[in-house]
């Protein structure tokens, strides 16, 4: 067997990088590593511990407790699921109120940094599919394979929408439209690894593909890159 490379798949919220890179890892057989759930975990956490309210997160609390926090995945029927401390809190940490407060967790620094390292140790061996909104620049810079994935506005408020009503987590287009907006906004702009597209990211805009689409074309991106490194 070859080398195994990494992937690193960033972009905005809602761009489908956690489906396509379900399916890549799927395709590869490599292993899948969902950061947003990382962080959608720590927050579920600070919001159970009344660390995080009303779109404010405490911070120097939330750094006091952050030894107590592991997040793990269990693979259960082909899809990773997020443990919070040996809970499977998969679907607690796809609400809207974790969505609500998820950016302004992850712009904290230290939080970025436990998790990070709990990241780059799982790469460490290659054979890796990771999303997230910061992995082509700061987890793995330097990944085999780095894909940013966007798509048009109302595309993504479209999508965002109707996966939490399919998980009976009702929210209004505004609401959602909103949240996004938000999460860009703090995403690209914060201090510690913003959301950018590193140099050497191929663009996936998927605003019009469906997701056998994407999947082909970032399958023909992953093959050439493999066969490089052979």
């Amino acid at each position: 067997m070859g080398k195994k490379i990494n992937i690193a798949v960033d972009g905005h919220s809602s761009t489908g990088k956690s489906t396509l890179a379900k399916q890549l890892a799927k395709k590869l057989r490599y292993r899948y590593i969902d950061t947003g759930a990382m962080y959608r975990a720590v927050t579920l956490y600070a919001l159970n511990a009344g660390i995080a309210a009303e779109g404010k997160v405490n911070e120097k609390a939330l750094i006091k407790v952050l030894p107590d926090i592991n997040i793990d995945f269990d693979p259960d029927k082909g899809a990773n699921h997020a443990l919070l401390n040996g809970v499977n809190v998969e679907g607690e940490i796809r609400a809207m109120q974790v969505s609500k407060h998820v950016s302004h967790v992850a712009k904290i620094a230290e939080v970025r940094t436990k998790l990070r390292e709990m990241q780059q140790k799982a790469a460490a061996k290659g054979g890796v599919v990771m999303d997230g909104r910061d992995i082509g620049s700061a987890v793995l810079p330097n990944a085999e394979l780095k894909i940013f994935m966007t798509a048009d506005p109302k595309v993504r408020t479209k999508r965002r929408y109707d996966e939490l009503h399919a998980k009976g987590n009702p929210a209004s287009m505004e609401e959602v439209r909103q949240n996004i907006s938000e999460r860009d906004r703090i995403d690209t702009g914060r201090k510690e690894n913003p959301l950018i597209r590193v140099d050497d990211a191929l663009l996936l805009d998927n605003s019009r593909l469906t997701q056998e689409e994407q999947l082909e074309i970032a399958l023909d991106w992953a093959h050439e890159v493999i066969e490089k490194v052979q």
